[in-house]
Protein backbone atom coordinates (compact mmCIF):
# COMPACT_ATOMS: atom_id res chain seq x y z
CA UNK A 1 0.00 0.00 0.00
CA UNK A 2 1.35 3.61 -1.08
CA UNK A 3 2.33 6.06 1.80
CA UNK A 4 -0.93 7.56 1.54
CA UNK A 5 -3.40 4.85 2.52
CA UNK A 6 -0.34 2.97 4.66
CA UNK A 7 -2.51 0.07 6.79
CA UNK A 8 -3.46 1.43 10.45
CA UNK A 9 -1.85 -1.08 13.25
CA UNK A 10 -4.56 -3.63 13.98
CA UNK A 11 -3.77 -1.18 17.51
CA UNK A 12 -5.29 1.73 16.16
CA UNK A 13 -8.87 2.82 15.56
CA UNK A 14 -9.68 5.08 12.35
CA UNK A 15 -13.02 6.26 12.18
CA UNK A 16 -14.37 6.31 9.07
CA UNK A 17 -14.74 10.60 8.60
CA UNK A 18 -10.73 9.83 9.29
CA UNK A 19 -10.58 7.43 6.56
CA UNK A 20 -12.54 8.86 4.24
CA UNK A 21 -10.06 11.88 4.46
CA UNK A 22 -7.03 10.10 4.44
CA UNK A 23 -7.59 8.20 1.01
CA UNK A 24 -9.68 11.83 -0.44
CA UNK A 25 -5.61 13.14 0.19
CA UNK A 26 -4.89 9.94 -1.46
CA UNK A 27 -6.34 10.34 -4.95
CA UNK A 28 -6.14 14.32 -4.90
CA UNK A 29 -2.23 13.79 -4.86
CA UNK A 30 -2.85 11.16 -7.60
CA UNK A 31 -4.89 13.89 -9.57
CA UNK A 32 -2.18 16.43 -9.17
CA UNK A 33 0.83 14.36 -10.52
CA UNK A 34 1.85 16.03 -13.82
CA UNK A 35 1.13 14.27 -17.14
CA UNK A 36 4.82 12.98 -17.78
CA UNK A 37 4.08 10.86 -14.77
CA UNK A 38 0.84 9.05 -15.68
CA UNK A 39 1.78 5.01 -15.46
CA UNK A 40 3.16 6.26 -11.52
CA UNK A 41 -0.61 6.54 -10.40
CA UNK A 42 -1.44 2.89 -11.27
CA UNK A 43 -0.38 0.91 -8.87
CA UNK A 44 -1.28 3.43 -5.87
CA UNK A 45 -4.89 4.31 -7.43
CA UNK A 46 -5.68 0.95 -7.65
CA UNK A 47 -5.21 0.56 -3.97
CA UNK A 48 -7.08 3.28 -2.91
CA UNK A 49 -9.55 1.73 -5.55
CA UNK A 50 -9.69 -1.32 -3.61
CA UNK A 51 -10.21 0.33 -0.19
CA UNK A 52 -12.86 3.15 -1.33
CA UNK A 53 -15.02 0.08 -2.48
CA UNK A 54 -14.55 -2.06 0.99
CA UNK A 55 -16.08 1.32 2.89
CA UNK A 56 -18.84 2.25 0.29
CA UNK A 57 -16.87 5.75 -0.97
CA UNK A 58 -18.61 5.73 -4.09
CA UNK A 59 -16.93 8.94 -5.16
CA UNK A 60 -13.32 8.02 -4.32
CA UNK A 61 -13.57 4.60 -5.84
CA UNK A 62 -14.80 6.34 -9.24
CA UNK A 63 -11.85 8.56 -9.38
CA UNK A 64 -9.57 6.17 -8.28
CA UNK A 65 -10.79 3.80 -11.66
CA UNK A 66 -10.82 7.13 -13.83
CA UNK A 67 -7.34 7.28 -12.70
CA UNK A 68 -6.36 3.82 -13.97
CA UNK A 69 -8.79 4.17 -17.25
CA UNK A 70 -6.47 7.23 -18.16
CA UNK A 71 -3.62 5.23 -17.82
CA UNK A 72 -5.33 2.54 -19.99
CA UNK A 73 -6.21 5.07 -22.55
CA UNK A 74 -2.36 6.55 -22.94
CA UNK A 75 -0.80 3.46 -23.04
CA UNK A 76 -3.29 2.51 -26.00
CA UNK A 77 -5.32 -0.05 -24.47
CA UNK A 78 -8.25 1.72 -25.07
CA UNK A 79 -10.43 -1.49 -24.85
CA UNK A 80 -10.54 -1.42 -21.79
CA UNK A 81 -10.02 2.45 -20.59
CA UNK A 82 -12.20 3.66 -22.71
CA UNK A 83 -15.11 1.04 -21.30
CA UNK A 84 -14.04 2.47 -17.83
CA UNK A 85 -14.22 5.77 -18.92
CA UNK A 86 -18.08 4.88 -19.94
CA UNK A 87 -18.48 3.22 -16.51
CA UNK A 88 -17.16 6.69 -14.60
CA UNK A 89 -19.15 8.69 -16.76
CA UNK A 90 -22.49 7.14 -16.07
CA UNK A 91 -21.73 6.94 -12.38
CA UNK A 92 -20.92 10.76 -12.36
CA UNK A 93 -24.00 11.90 -14.77
CA UNK A 94 -26.36 9.83 -12.09
CA UNK A 95 -24.89 11.41 -9.50
CA UNK A 96 -24.72 14.84 -11.14
CA UNK A 97 -20.65 14.82 -9.95
CA UNK A 98 -19.28 17.75 -11.89
CA UNK A 99 -15.61 17.26 -10.48
CA UNK A 100 -16.02 13.95 -12.38
CA UNK A 101 -17.42 14.65 -15.28
CA UNK A 102 -15.27 17.21 -16.24
CA UNK A 103 -12.00 14.84 -16.01
CA UNK A 104 -14.04 11.70 -17.59
CA UNK A 105 -14.97 13.82 -20.29
CA UNK A 106 -11.25 14.81 -21.06
CA UNK A 107 -10.21 11.22 -20.35
CA UNK A 108 -12.61 9.98 -23.29
CA UNK A 109 -11.85 13.09 -25.59
CA UNK A 110 -7.99 11.26 -25.50
CA UNK A 111 -9.88 7.92 -25.73
CA UNK A 112 -12.14 9.17 -29.28
CA UNK A 113 -9.28 10.48 -30.66
CA UNK A 114 -6.88 7.90 -30.41
CA UNK A 115 -9.66 5.36 -32.32
CA UNK A 116 -10.19 7.75 -35.28
CA UNK A 117 -13.55 9.50 -34.02
CA UNK A 118 -12.83 12.96 -34.03
CA UNK A 119 -16.21 14.26 -34.23
CA UNK A 120 -16.91 12.58 -30.64
CA UNK A 121 -13.43 13.56 -29.10
CA UNK A 122 -14.29 17.28 -29.51
CA UNK A 123 -17.67 16.73 -27.55
CA UNK A 124 -15.78 15.03 -24.54
CA UNK A 125 -13.05 17.68 -25.41
CA UNK A 126 -15.99 21.13 -25.09
CA UNK A 127 -17.89 19.24 -22.12
CA UNK A 128 -14.77 18.38 -20.11
CA UNK A 129 -14.02 21.98 -20.23
CA UNK A 130 -17.51 22.87 -19.74
CA UNK A 131 -18.47 20.88 -16.13
CA UNK A 132 -15.15 22.52 -14.95
CA UNK A 133 -16.37 24.77 -11.90
CA UNK A 134 -14.43 28.48 -11.65
CA UNK A 135 -12.79 27.03 -8.43
CA UNK A 136 -10.74 24.88 -10.20
CA UNK A 137 -6.74 25.85 -10.17
CA UNK A 138 -5.58 27.60 -12.83
CA UNK A 139 -3.29 24.19 -14.00
CA UNK A 140 -6.59 21.89 -14.38
CA UNK A 141 -7.93 24.68 -16.77
CA UNK A 142 -5.53 24.62 -18.54
CA UNK A 143 -4.83 20.93 -19.06
CA UNK A 144 -8.42 20.92 -20.06
CA UNK A 145 -8.45 23.47 -22.45
CA UNK A 146 -5.11 22.24 -24.08
CA UNK A 147 -7.33 18.89 -24.95
CA UNK A 148 -9.59 21.39 -26.05
CA UNK A 149 -7.13 22.70 -28.21
CA UNK A 150 -5.77 19.28 -29.71
CA UNK A 151 -9.32 18.58 -30.23
CA UNK A 152 -10.31 20.98 -32.32
CA UNK A 153 -7.44 21.88 -34.47
CA UNK A 154 -7.48 17.61 -35.14
CA UNK A 155 -11.09 18.60 -35.93
CA UNK A 156 -10.27 21.16 -38.68
CA UNK A 157 -11.16 24.63 -36.20
CA UNK A 158 -7.28 25.50 -36.42
CA UNK A 159 -7.97 29.03 -35.21
CA UNK A 160 -10.29 28.24 -32.48
CA UNK A 161 -7.67 25.67 -31.77
CA UNK A 162 -4.98 28.16 -31.87
CA UNK A 163 -7.09 30.54 -29.15
CA UNK A 164 -7.88 27.58 -27.03
CA UNK A 165 -4.00 26.96 -26.51
CA UNK A 166 -3.13 30.57 -25.60
CA UNK A 167 -5.42 31.04 -23.16
CA UNK A 168 -4.00 27.36 -21.82
CA UNK A 169 -0.48 28.43 -21.70
CA UNK A 170 -1.53 31.54 -20.32
CA UNK A 171 -2.78 29.93 -17.05
CA UNK A 172 -0.21 27.30 -17.39
CA UNK A 173 2.30 30.14 -17.16
CA UNK A 174 0.54 32.04 -14.47
CA UNK A 175 0.47 28.81 -12.18
CA UNK A 176 4.03 28.64 -13.03
CA UNK A 177 3.40 24.72 -14.12
CA UNK A 178 6.50 24.91 -16.21
CA UNK A 179 5.87 21.21 -17.72
CA UNK A 180 2.50 21.81 -18.65
CA UNK A 181 3.64 25.32 -20.21
CA UNK A 182 6.60 23.18 -22.54
CA UNK A 183 3.62 20.52 -23.24
CA UNK A 184 1.18 23.14 -24.68
CA UNK A 185 4.21 25.09 -26.70
CA UNK A 186 5.50 21.81 -27.85
CA UNK A 187 1.99 21.38 -29.18
CA UNK A 188 1.46 24.51 -30.57
CA UNK A 189 5.05 24.00 -32.56
CA UNK A 190 4.01 20.95 -33.81
CA UNK A 191 0.94 21.98 -35.40
CA UNK A 192 3.21 25.30 -37.17
CA UNK A 193 4.69 22.45 -38.40
CA UNK A 194 2.02 20.42 -40.23
CA UNK A 195 0.78 24.05 -40.90
CA UNK A 196 3.72 25.05 -42.78
CA UNK A 197 4.19 27.83 -40.99
CA UNK A 198 8.58 27.58 -40.09
CA UNK A 199 8.61 31.09 -38.43
CA UNK A 200 5.59 30.32 -36.14
CA UNK A 201 6.86 26.95 -35.10
CA UNK A 202 10.10 28.88 -34.57
CA UNK A 203 8.98 31.40 -32.38
CA UNK A 204 7.46 28.53 -30.37
CA UNK A 205 10.90 26.85 -30.31
CA UNK A 206 12.58 29.63 -28.62
CA UNK A 207 9.80 30.22 -25.90
CA UNK A 208 10.23 26.54 -25.40
CA UNK A 209 13.88 27.05 -24.33
CA UNK A 210 12.75 29.77 -22.39
CA UNK A 211 10.57 27.88 -20.16
CA UNK A 212 13.32 24.98 -20.25
CA UNK A 213 16.00 27.05 -19.20
CA UNK A 214 13.76 27.77 -15.95
CA UNK A 215 12.36 24.74 -15.44
CA UNK A 216 15.28 22.64 -14.01
CA UNK A 217 14.67 19.85 -16.76
CA UNK A 218 15.37 18.60 -20.17
CA UNK A 219 13.54 18.04 -22.71
CA UNK A 220 11.29 14.90 -23.13
CA UNK A 221 11.95 12.70 -26.36
CA UNK A 222 8.89 14.14 -28.49
CA UNK A 223 9.68 17.79 -27.38
CA UNK A 224 13.14 16.99 -29.22
CA UNK A 225 11.85 15.71 -31.41
CA UNK A 226 9.05 18.91 -33.05
CA UNK A 227 12.25 20.55 -32.66
CA UNK A 228 14.44 18.33 -35.08
CA UNK A 229 11.16 18.11 -37.16
CA UNK A 230 10.87 21.85 -37.10
CA UNK A 231 15.24 22.56 -37.89
CA UNK A 232 14.40 19.89 -40.88
CA UNK A 233 11.97 22.75 -42.62
CA UNK A 234 14.66 24.75 -43.91
CA UNK A 235 17.34 21.99 -44.23
CA UNK A 236 19.31 22.64 -41.05
CA UNK A 237 20.94 19.15 -40.70
CA UNK A 238 23.25 19.99 -38.27
CA UNK A 239 20.97 21.37 -36.07
CA UNK A 240 18.43 18.22 -36.14
CA UNK A 241 21.95 16.42 -35.49
CA UNK A 242 22.71 18.23 -32.55
CA UNK A 243 19.36 18.23 -31.10
CA UNK A 244 19.07 14.45 -31.22
CA UNK A 245 22.62 13.46 -30.81
CA UNK A 246 21.91 13.30 -27.16
CA UNK A 247 19.76 9.81 -27.97
CA UNK A 248 23.06 7.75 -29.13
CA UNK A 249 25.21 8.82 -26.95
CA UNK A 250 25.89 7.50 -23.08
CA UNK A 251 23.73 11.02 -22.40
CA UNK A 252 20.41 9.26 -23.23
CA UNK A 253 19.69 8.78 -19.63
CA UNK A 254 19.03 12.57 -19.52
CA UNK A 255 16.25 12.72 -21.95
CA UNK A 256 13.25 12.24 -20.53
CA UNK A 257 10.85 8.96 -22.40
CA UNK A 258 7.07 9.93 -21.54
CA UNK A 259 5.99 7.52 -24.30
CA UNK A 260 7.30 3.94 -25.08
CA UNK A 261 7.96 4.80 -28.94
CA UNK A 262 9.52 8.30 -28.33
CA UNK A 263 13.29 7.22 -28.79
CA UNK A 264 12.45 4.88 -31.96
CA UNK A 265 10.43 8.31 -33.66
CA UNK A 266 13.15 10.68 -32.94
CA UNK A 267 16.05 8.10 -34.20
CA UNK A 268 13.43 7.93 -37.76
CA UNK A 269 13.48 11.68 -37.81
CA UNK A 270 17.23 11.73 -37.33
CA UNK A 271 17.47 9.21 -40.00
CA UNK A 272 15.86 10.99 -42.33
CA UNK A 273 17.68 14.11 -41.79
CA UNK A 274 20.85 12.62 -42.28
CA UNK A 275 19.68 10.73 -45.85
CA UNK A 276 18.50 14.42 -47.09
CA UNK A 277 22.07 15.44 -46.00
CA UNK A 278 23.85 12.90 -48.29
CA UNK A 279 24.93 10.93 -44.70
CA UNK A 280 23.82 7.85 -45.97
CA UNK A 281 26.11 5.42 -43.77
CA UNK A 282 25.11 7.77 -40.73
CA UNK A 283 21.31 7.69 -41.68
CA UNK A 284 21.44 3.69 -41.93
CA UNK A 285 23.13 3.27 -38.82
CA UNK A 286 20.27 5.80 -37.18
CA UNK A 287 17.70 3.84 -38.86
CA UNK A 288 19.32 0.34 -37.36
CA UNK A 289 18.80 1.65 -34.21
CA UNK A 290 15.57 2.40 -34.40
CA UNK A 291 14.06 -1.09 -36.01
CA UNK A 292 15.89 -2.29 -32.78
CA UNK A 293 13.91 -0.65 -30.67
CA UNK A 294 10.49 -1.20 -32.65
CA UNK A 295 11.20 -5.10 -32.80
CA UNK A 296 12.15 -4.83 -28.84
CA UNK A 297 8.69 -3.32 -28.10
CA UNK A 298 7.00 -4.71 -30.40
CA UNK A 299 5.84 -0.81 -31.71
CA UNK A 300 4.32 -2.24 -35.26
CA UNK A 301 3.63 1.69 -36.38
CA UNK A 302 6.55 2.78 -36.14
CA UNK A 303 8.25 -0.25 -37.24
CA UNK A 304 6.70 0.24 -40.39
CA UNK A 305 7.14 4.09 -41.08
CA UNK A 306 10.75 2.38 -40.60
CA UNK A 307 10.32 0.32 -43.86
CA UNK A 308 9.25 3.76 -45.72
CA UNK A 309 11.82 4.78 -44.71
CA UNK A 310 14.37 1.97 -45.36
CA UNK A 311 13.08 2.32 -48.76
CA UNK A 312 13.46 5.97 -49.80
CA UNK A 313 17.52 5.13 -48.07
CA UNK A 314 17.65 2.39 -50.67
CA UNK A 315 16.30 4.66 -53.71
CA UNK A 316 18.98 7.76 -52.27
CA UNK A 317 21.95 4.85 -52.86
CA UNK A 318 20.87 3.81 -55.98
CA UNK A 319 19.43 0.49 -54.75
CA UNK A 320 16.20 0.77 -56.12
CA UNK A 321 15.28 -3.15 -56.51
CA UNK A 322 15.88 -3.05 -52.87
CA UNK A 323 13.77 0.28 -52.89
CA UNK A 324 11.13 -1.75 -54.41
CA UNK A 325 11.60 -4.22 -52.61
CA UNK A 326 11.26 -2.26 -49.23
CA UNK A 327 8.23 -0.28 -50.16
CA UNK A 328 5.97 -3.43 -50.97
CA UNK A 329 7.16 -4.70 -47.48
CA UNK A 330 5.95 -1.22 -45.99
CA UNK A 331 2.88 -1.09 -47.96
CA UNK A 332 2.51 -4.92 -46.41
CA UNK A 333 2.90 -4.10 -43.11
CA UNK A 334 0.99 -0.74 -43.33
CA UNK A 335 -1.88 -2.65 -44.40
CA UNK A 336 -1.61 -5.05 -42.04
CA UNK A 337 -1.33 -2.21 -39.15
CA UNK A 338 -4.27 -0.58 -40.99
CA UNK A 339 -6.77 -3.39 -40.37
CA UNK A 340 -5.23 -4.25 -36.95
CA UNK A 341 -5.78 -0.38 -35.83
CA UNK A 342 -9.66 -0.78 -37.27
CA UNK A 343 -10.09 -4.42 -35.67
CA UNK A 344 -8.59 -2.63 -32.14
CA UNK A 345 -11.11 0.39 -32.80
CA UNK A 346 -13.88 -2.05 -33.23
CA UNK A 347 -13.17 -3.66 -30.34
CA UNK A 348 -12.57 -0.56 -27.93
CA UNK A 349 -15.93 0.76 -29.51
CA UNK A 350 -18.02 -2.50 -29.48
CA UNK A 351 -17.25 -2.73 -25.59
CA UNK A 352 -18.24 1.26 -24.69
CA UNK A 353 -21.17 0.36 -26.67
CA UNK A 354 -21.52 -3.10 -24.38
CA UNK A 355 -21.10 -0.56 -21.07
CA UNK A 356 -23.27 1.64 -22.12
CA UNK A 357 -26.00 -0.96 -23.09
CA UNK A 358 -25.55 -2.90 -19.47
CA UNK A 359 -25.78 0.42 -17.61
CA UNK A 360 -28.78 1.60 -19.84
CA UNK A 361 -30.55 -1.78 -19.01
CA UNK A 362 -29.59 -1.58 -15.14
CA UNK A 363 -30.80 2.05 -15.26
CA UNK A 364 -34.26 0.59 -16.69
CA UNK A 365 -34.62 -2.34 -14.51
CA UNK A 366 -33.49 0.09 -11.10
CA UNK A 367 -35.78 2.47 -12.50
CA UNK A 368 -38.39 -0.08 -12.44
CA UNK A 369 -38.01 -1.15 -9.12
CA UNK A 370 -38.15 2.37 -7.88
CA UNK A 371 -41.48 2.51 -9.52
CA UNK A 372 -45.02 2.10 -8.37
CA UNK A 373 -46.64 0.15 -11.38
CA UNK A 374 -50.38 1.93 -11.30
CA UNK A 375 -49.22 5.02 -10.55
CA UNK A 376 -46.03 5.53 -12.43
CA UNK A 377 -44.59 7.63 -8.89
CA UNK A 378 -41.94 6.59 -7.02
CA UNK A 379 -43.06 4.09 -4.45
CA UNK A 380 -41.79 3.64 -0.70
CA UNK A 381 -38.61 1.35 -1.65
CA UNK A 382 -37.58 4.76 -3.43
CA UNK A 383 -38.31 6.90 -0.61
CA UNK A 384 -36.39 4.91 2.01
CA UNK A 385 -33.29 5.00 -0.36
CA UNK A 386 -33.77 8.54 -1.03
CA UNK A 387 -34.40 10.49 1.92
CA UNK A 388 -31.64 9.60 3.81
CA UNK A 389 -29.42 11.43 1.15
CA UNK A 390 -31.67 14.25 1.04
CA UNK A 391 -31.79 14.72 4.73
CA UNK A 392 -27.02 14.76 4.67
CA UNK A 393 -27.57 17.22 1.80
CA UNK A 394 -29.90 19.33 3.82
CA UNK A 395 -27.42 19.41 6.67
CA UNK A 396 -24.64 20.05 4.74
CA UNK A 397 -26.16 23.18 3.07
CA UNK A 398 -27.88 23.84 6.40
CA UNK A 399 -31.18 24.19 4.38
CA UNK A 400 -35.00 23.03 5.22
CA UNK A 401 -36.30 20.04 3.92
CA UNK A 402 -40.10 19.33 4.70
CA UNK A 403 -42.42 16.50 4.05
CA UNK A 404 -46.17 15.90 3.92
CA UNK A 405 -48.09 12.67 3.93
CA UNK A 406 -51.64 12.59 2.16
CA UNK A 407 -53.89 10.39 2.29
CA UNK A 408 -57.34 10.49 0.38
CA UNK A 409 -60.27 11.12 2.44
CA UNK A 410 -62.88 8.01 2.14
CA UNK A 411 -61.01 6.36 -0.02
CA UNK A 412 -63.26 2.87 0.54
CA UNK A 413 -66.25 4.43 -0.37
CA UNK A 414 -65.05 4.78 -4.12
CA UNK A 415 -64.23 1.05 -4.24
CA UNK A 416 -67.25 -0.18 -2.73
CA UNK A 417 -69.67 2.19 -4.50
CA UNK A 418 -68.42 2.11 -7.66
CA UNK A 419 -65.34 -0.28 -8.33
CA UNK A 420 -61.58 -1.03 -7.68
CA UNK A 421 -60.93 -0.04 -11.54
CA UNK A 422 -62.65 3.57 -10.59
CA UNK A 423 -60.40 3.49 -7.51
CA UNK A 424 -57.63 2.49 -9.99
CA UNK A 425 -58.66 5.82 -11.96
CA UNK A 426 -58.78 7.58 -9.45
CA UNK A 427 -55.35 7.13 -7.53
CA UNK A 428 -53.52 7.81 -11.43
CA UNK A 429 -55.34 11.43 -11.54
CA UNK A 430 -54.19 11.83 -7.88
CA UNK A 431 -50.49 10.97 -9.25
CA UNK A 432 -51.00 13.28 -12.24
CA UNK A 433 -51.83 16.35 -9.57
CA UNK A 434 -49.03 15.59 -7.60
CA UNK A 435 -46.47 15.43 -10.27
CA UNK A 436 -47.92 18.96 -11.32
CA UNK A 437 -47.17 19.77 -7.93
CA UNK A 438 -43.73 18.44 -7.28
CA UNK A 439 -41.41 21.24 -9.11
CA UNK A 440 -38.04 21.04 -9.15
CA UNK A 441 -36.27 18.92 -6.79
CA UNK A 442 -39.49 17.88 -4.97
CA UNK A 443 -40.32 14.20 -4.88
CA UNK A 444 -43.84 12.52 -5.37
CA UNK A 445 -44.13 9.26 -4.15
CA UNK A 446 -47.06 6.26 -3.58
CA UNK A 447 -46.51 4.97 -0.08
CA UNK A 448 -49.50 2.04 -0.70
CA UNK A 449 -53.01 1.99 -1.03
CA UNK A 450 -54.36 5.45 -1.19
CA UNK A 451 -51.64 7.44 0.82
CA UNK A 452 -48.66 9.27 -1.25
CA UNK A 453 -45.46 11.51 0.11
CA UNK A 454 -44.37 14.84 -1.45
CA UNK A 455 -40.48 15.42 -0.31
CA UNK A 456 -39.78 19.04 -0.76
CA UNK A 457 -35.77 19.81 -0.19
CA UNK A 458 -35.18 23.17 0.19
CA UNK A 459 -38.81 24.33 1.36
CA UNK A 460 -39.05 25.55 4.72
CA UNK A 461 -42.38 25.23 6.64
CA UNK A 462 -44.44 28.08 5.46
CA UNK A 463 -43.67 27.57 2.07
CA UNK A 464 -44.48 23.88 2.02
CA UNK A 465 -47.89 24.60 4.02
CA UNK A 466 -48.99 26.79 1.11
CA UNK A 467 -48.33 24.30 -0.92
CA UNK A 468 -49.44 21.92 0.80
CA UNK A 469 -52.91 23.98 0.70
CA UNK A 470 -52.83 24.80 -3.02
CA UNK A 471 -52.61 21.28 -3.67
CA UNK A 472 -55.37 20.49 -1.30
CA UNK A 473 -57.62 22.50 -3.13
CA UNK A 474 -56.73 21.40 -6.37
CA UNK A 475 -57.76 17.85 -5.78
CA UNK A 476 -60.93 19.31 -4.22
CA UNK A 477 -61.89 21.56 -7.62
CA UNK A 478 -60.36 18.52 -10.06
CA UNK A 479 -63.12 17.37 -12.83
CA UNK A 480 -63.62 13.85 -11.04
CA UNK A 481 -67.64 13.85 -12.18
CA UNK A 482 -66.27 11.90 -14.81
CA UNK A 483 -64.90 9.01 -12.65
CA UNK A 484 -66.98 8.83 -9.54
CA UNK A 485 -70.10 10.99 -10.60
CA UNK A 486 -71.47 12.80 -7.50
CA UNK A 487 -69.06 11.42 -4.67
CA UNK A 488 -66.39 13.71 -4.07
CA UNK A 489 -62.53 13.09 -3.70
CA UNK A 490 -60.32 15.17 -0.85
CA UNK A 491 -57.49 14.26 0.69
CA UNK A 492 -56.30 15.07 4.67
CA UNK A 493 -52.45 16.23 4.67
CA UNK A 494 -49.82 15.99 6.92
CA UNK A 495 -46.58 18.00 6.38
CA UNK A 496 -43.47 18.72 8.92
CA UNK A 497 -40.18 20.69 8.19
CA UNK A 498 -36.56 20.12 9.83
CA UNK A 499 -35.67 23.39 9.18
CA UNK A 500 -31.39 22.11 8.61
CA UNK A 501 -31.81 18.63 7.84
CA UNK A 502 -31.60 17.37 11.03
CA UNK A 503 -33.30 14.19 12.15
CA UNK A 504 -33.89 11.22 10.81
CA UNK A 505 -35.87 9.65 7.82
CA UNK A 506 -38.41 7.87 10.22
CA UNK A 507 -38.40 10.05 12.29
CA UNK A 508 -39.81 13.07 9.45
CA UNK A 509 -41.98 10.64 8.60
CA UNK A 510 -43.31 9.75 11.82
CA UNK A 511 -44.12 13.42 12.36
CA UNK A 512 -45.79 13.78 9.09
CA UNK A 513 -48.04 10.99 9.95
CA UNK A 514 -48.67 12.57 12.70
CA UNK A 515 -50.40 15.86 11.37
CA UNK A 516 -51.91 14.00 9.11
CA UNK A 517 -53.70 11.45 11.66
CA UNK A 518 -54.65 15.12 13.49
CA UNK A 519 -55.94 16.68 9.75
CA UNK A 520 -58.32 13.63 9.77
CA UNK A 521 -59.08 13.62 13.51
CA UNK A 522 -60.19 17.43 12.96
CA UNK A 523 -62.75 16.26 9.91
CA UNK A 524 -60.38 15.70 7.01
CA UNK A 525 -60.16 17.79 3.96
CA UNK A 526 -57.22 20.22 5.18
CA UNK A 527 -53.85 20.47 5.72
CA UNK A 528 -52.07 20.00 9.49
CA UNK A 529 -48.82 21.66 9.54
CA UNK A 530 -46.28 20.93 12.96
CA UNK A 531 -47.80 23.66 15.42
Amino acid sequence: MTTETAATPASAVVSPVDERARLEAAVAELEQRPTSKFRSVFAPAATVERRAASLGFDDLFMRARLLRANVFVREGRSERGGRWAHEVLAWAQEHDHAFLLARVHRVLSIFYRQVGDLSEGLTHAVQSYSHLSEEEPPSVRARHLMTLAVALDEAGSIEEGARRFREALHLATAAHDAELALNILNNMAYTAFEKDDEVGARQLVTRMRDVLAVSGRNFSALELDTIARIEMMSGHYDAVEETLHVLLDDNQSKVEVHEGDAPAVCLLTLAEARRLDHRFDAAQEALDAAVRITEERGLDRVRAQAREEQSALYAATGRFELAYEEHRAFHKAATALHSAQREARARALQAVFEATEARRASEHFREMAHRDALTGLYNRRYVNERLPALLGDAVSRRAPISVAMIDLDHFKRVNDTLSHSTGDTVLQHIAQLLLEAASGPMIAARMGGEEFVLIMPGTDAVEAAARCERLRLRVRSHGWEPVTGSLAVTTSIGVTTSDDGRGSPSSLLSLADRNLYVAKREGRDRVVADA
